[in-house]
């Protein structure tokens, strides 16, 4: 084992006592570095992390390895930055990326500042991202892991907050990761990973919703582009830009959700063809690295499985931006971010307010 060139540099490592994050603190021990454990406590009431469950694991792998622990008391930040956006944003028809914004305010955000201030230069995560410092700055790219990769959830990071970051699997795949805990014995649990929100029952998110919002449980009509009503639905909220199943009407033609009217309590379905757009209007445009002076030829990913699509990003002076694809693209979700990429470097991104419009699309 080659000892790293700052053996005595002190890291905070967000530990939640997945595989991941405990496989990123092993590495670090194992590199020399004077290593030291956060976990944020977030949520109480039938999360899947961010409990004191996963703080009492984390704890178990922190001892294992033989670092100190601290737990962060976070319940009402969370529920304040995270939890209450997440509803409004169902509450208004559209469908949010909270993980993005947790990365940004709390786990980059929160976590990193009391890293500072148990006297750490930086703070590691388990995600499957890479930073680099380069001659030009600090760079946020794509991790080496393609089918695991998270930049996309990291895209509202700047500058500052990369230079007090590291990202220990940025270079493995998943199951090197896998292997790594195993070989090193580590304390954690060997399941597969959920694809739902860390903070909402097994129930799903409408009952959480609901539970908020109990005005959304209302009756409404689900329309054609042309106004004619084709169904009931039970509230908007039960439904995202896409959606093919569940819609509880019968049709020779396969319909997909094409829009999700609050103020009408409406939900219009179309044909594949029509729920195509040229383009889209992003807002609270973040770049990491400072905003281009003109237009930016880029790939974008319109959400966290999306293929990604060329296209051109247009600023506007009020923060927004307008991006047009080279290739119409299926189900744009005002509330998704749009992350913009440069081959394996985030440029940022911005949230997704509306499909384009025709005058520029």
């Amino acid at each position: 084992m080659t000892p790293p060139a700052r053996p005595k540099l002190r890291v905070a490592v967000g530990m939640s006592g997945g595989v991941d994050s405990s496989v990123a603190a092993a590495l670090l021990v194992e590199q020399g570095y004077d290593v030291v454990g956060l976990t944020a406590h977030l949520w109480r009431e039938g999360s899947r992390c961010c409990s004191l469950d996963d703080a009492r694991r984390a704890r178990r792998v922190a001892d294992f390895l033989e670092i100190p622990h601290y737990l962060i008391e976070a319940l009402g930040f969370f529920g304040e930055r995270i939890v209450a956006p997440f509803v409004q944003e169902y509450a208004s028809g559209r469908t949010p990326s909270p993980c993005v914004r947790c990365n940004e305010v709390v786990k980059f955000g929160l976590l990193l500042r009391e890293a500072v201030a148990l006297g750490c230069t930086h703070l590691a995560t388990g995600h499957y991202a890479r930073v680099e410092h380069r001659d030009d700055g600090w760079h946020l790219s794509r991790g080496h892991d393609r089918k695991k990769d998270q930049s996309y959830f990291l895209h509202r990071l700047d500058a500052a907050q990369l230079a007090h970051v590291l990202f220990p699997l940025g270079d493995l795949t998943k199951s090197q990761g896998v292997d790594m805990a195993r070989k090193k014995k580590l304390p954690v649990t060997f399941t597969s990973e959920s694809q739902d929100l860390c903070f909402v029952s097994a129930d799903g998110y409408v009952p959480f919703i609901e539970k908020r919002r109990p005005h959304l449980r209302q009756p409404g009509p689900i329309m054609d582009t042309g106004g004619r009503v084709l169904g009931q639905h039970e509230g908007f909220h039960h439904f995202t830009i896409g959606q093919r199943e569940g819609l509880g009407i019968a049709s020779a033609t396969r319909l997909y959700v094409k829009e999700v009217n609050a103020a009408t309590n409406t939900v219009v379905v179309a044909p594949l063809e029509e729920t195509l757009s040229k383009g889209c209007v992003v807002e609270d445009v973040h770049w990491i690295r400072g905003a281009p002076q003109d237009v930016v030829a880029c790939d974008v990913q319109l959400r966290y499985r999306h293929a990604g699509v060329r296209a051109s990003v247009h600023l506007r002076e009020d923060g927004r931006a307008e991006i047009l694809f080279v290739k119409p693209q299926f189900a744009v979700t005002p509330g998704q971010a749009a992350v913009f990429y440069d081959g394996d470097d985030v440029l940022g991104g911005g949230w997704i307010a509306a499909p384009a419009k025709k005058e520029y699309a």
